[in-house]
């Protein structure tokens, strides 16, 4: 895992690129790689790539970075970890290709000699790279099927700049600062910045599961390589209704959690007292993974309630053997890690606390990597909104159609919200919204919804914001095509929009900043590719009964029995506490008794 970073100064009249902007930008991402550093400059000064490495999978220098090809036509700098590289040397060593490291980089290089562009399709693994091709004179971005991995571009209509963080890039002071209401405003509906949208006009996201390439004319649009809604969809025309469907989830997760376990220095777990966790650590022991170190959050406040989760934590560590420490984090930790964590957060978000803990728990252990549960609700359908979502849309179809019905009761309602004992915002928009999958998500996973903006931001900025999202049709976007169950749909849109905006970025940053690398075993393009055929079979049983099933020695029965809590921290509490909240008290719609803390923390983040 590492911090990627590089100039591309492609138009003919541009200035060669500054090598103190190409350095400054990538030491500012000194926390993804403290292990190494490297640059590359081409010498026509036109291109120039920066690495910041956290040493992993061949710890020597042969796998330092930039690397280059044996005959200096290709460049490379990479993020991320293929799973799969071993497998793929082996085939191009028989095709005659010479290695001169142990790395999965080099893997990369060949691989592009080899096949181009569409070696994206070969890949298993999380990754974000930037590839140069001196004798094509251009410039390959390329990001994993989920976007596990981050990377954000800007073209100034002279030279590309790219890095794995937006504040990186920032640092280089090259970039406009000026806000992007697309990006503002999406982070107040979702409490995340939706892809491919930053909080910065210049800058945007190359979209997971998708490449761009770069040369003398500019940057080209994405090119989409994979679809999660694909991916369902192939699963929904060849499904299986053989009785051995258990045990091929079971193979296909086992298999997943192997691929993810292939490193040079020891791999650790977060541990909750979910299903989740507890499934994968039980993976990792059938695995042949040896002893292994798992790491579970508790707080005093939760202590003696079901919200604390080490008692039960510790009991599947005793049943899997694992070496297990419970980390207990104060709200006098918290306050004083508050500057750091903000700074750290490289995009605004309502989340990631927990995950900033647990991986500097992590840290402090020694560790380089740890294992995250993240993704089981969203293969398995353990979220609510797979059951509101659905329901909802039976219910509201029909009215929703009605012309202006769903807009007229929802003006009546809002005349209620500023008394205490008014109508929730989002039940006042169940007409509006809810008769289908795009409006019931936006309701489900809404944090303001849109029409509320403009009591918190001002009206240009809504309008502007608003009008670039599309909202509904850019969820609607995410369903082409569209799966026919309404599980496959909840489950691609959970996948595309919350795991990958939220989940998945709050968890880069929080475990980058302690130079962690977190995998993330159930989010796998080619677990979903196995598994989803199978899930019709087993969803008529309990929530992810499959995947507590999977070890080979059962998981403690109070887990599968445990109210699902998730894994949270007492912030809503903290944050009341805390100096920062002094930013949303003169805004009256947030000073109301009952406004959730999510849209107060929203507000005091969203000037990062």
């Amino acid at each position: 895992m590492c911090g990627i970073n590089g100039i591309f100064a492609y138009h003919y009249a541009a200035n060669p690129i500054d090598r103190d902007e190409l350095i400054v930008t990538r030491d500012h991402m000194a926390a993804r790689g403290p292990d190494g550093m490297g640059a590359w400059v081409s010498a026509d000064n036109r291109v120039g790539f920066g690495h910041r490495r956290l040493s992993i999978i061949d710890l020597s220098d042969s796998g330092a970075q930039p690397m280059l090809s044996a005959d200096g036509n290709l460049v490379i700098t990479f993020n991320g970890e293929i799973y799969n590289y071993r497998e793929l040397r082996r085939k191009l060593e028989a095709k005659g290709r010479v290695f001169r490291s142990e790395s999965d980089t080099e893997v990369l290089l060949h691989l592009y000699a080899e096949q181009g562009e569409s070696m994206v399709h070969a890949l298993r693994g999380m990754f974000a790279f930037a590839l140069w091709d001196a004798e094509r004179r251009s410039l390959f971005l390329a990001r994993d099927p989920y976007g596990i991995k981050p990377l954000y571009y800007a073209d100034d209509g002279w030279t590309v700049r790219f890095a794995s963080q937006v504040k990186a890039l920032l640092a280089g002071n090259r970039i406009s600062r000026e806000r992007d209401p697309a990006g503002v405003v999406g982070f107040y509906i979702w409490g995340s910045v939706p892809e491919p949208y930053t909080t910065l006009r210049d800058v945007r996201a190359v979209p997971a599961g998708t490449f761009v390439t770069v040369n003398r004319i500019g940057a080209a649009a994405p090119v989409r390589y994979h679809s999660i809604a694909v991916a369902h969809c192939e699963a929904e025309r060849h499904p299986t209704n053989r009785g051995d469907a258990r045990e091929l989830i079971r193979e296909a997760l086992l298999d997943s959690v192997r691929q993810h376990l292939v490193a040079d220095v020891p791999v650790g777990a977060f541990l909750s007292a979910g299903i989740d966790s507890g499934a994968l650590v039980g993976l990792m022991r059938d695995a042949s993974c040896g002893e292994f170190q798992t790491i579970t959050l508790s707080f005093d406040e939760y202590r003696g309630r079901s919200d604390d989760e080490g008692p039960l934590a510790a009991e599947v560590a005793k049943v899997y053997g694992t070496k297990h420490t419970n980390r207990t984090v104060t709200e006098r930790e918290f306050q004083a890690d508050l500057p750091r964590i903000l700074n750290a957060m490289d995009q605004p978000s309502i989340d990631g606390i927990n995950t900033w803990f647990v991986s500097k728990a992590a840290h402090e252990l020694g560790l380089k990597v740890a294992i995250s549960g993240l993704g089981g609700d969203e293969l398995f359908g353990g979220y609510p909104s797979f059951h509101d979502i659905p329901l909802w849309v039976r219910w509201f179809k029909g009215p929703s159609r009605m012309p202006f019905l769903g807009i007229a009761l929802r003006e009546v309602g809002r005349s209620f919200l500023a008394q205490s004992w008014g109508p929730n915002p989002k039940a006042l928009s169940l007409i509006e919204f809810g008769g289908t999958y795009a409006g019931g998500y936006l309701l489900r996973r809404g944090l303001f919804m849109p029409w509320e903006l403009g009591h918190v931001l001002d009206k240009e900025c809504v309008d502007d914001g608003l009008r670039r999202l599309r909202l509904v049709n850019a969820i609607n976007a995410e369903l082409l095509p569209c799966p026919k169950s309404a599980f496959a749909r909840v489950a691609t849109l959970e996948s595309t929009l919350y795991m990958r905006n939220q989940l998945l970025r709050d968890t880069d940053w929080a475990s980058m900043a302690h130079s962690l690398e977190v995998r993330v075993p159930l989010v796998d393009a080619e677990l979903l590719r196995v598994v989803a055929p199978h899930l019709a079979t087993v969803r008529s049983e309990t929530p992810k009964a499959a995947l507590a099933a999977s070890p080979a020695t059962a998981l403690p029965a109070p887990i599968l029995h445990r109210k699902k809590t998730g894994f949270t921290t007492p912030i809503a509490t903290w944050l009341q506490r805390s100096p920062r909240s002094s930013s949303y008290t003169d805004i009256p719609a947030l000073r109301a008794n009952n406004c959730p803390w999510a849209r107060r923390w929203a507000h005091g983040v969203a000037t990062l």
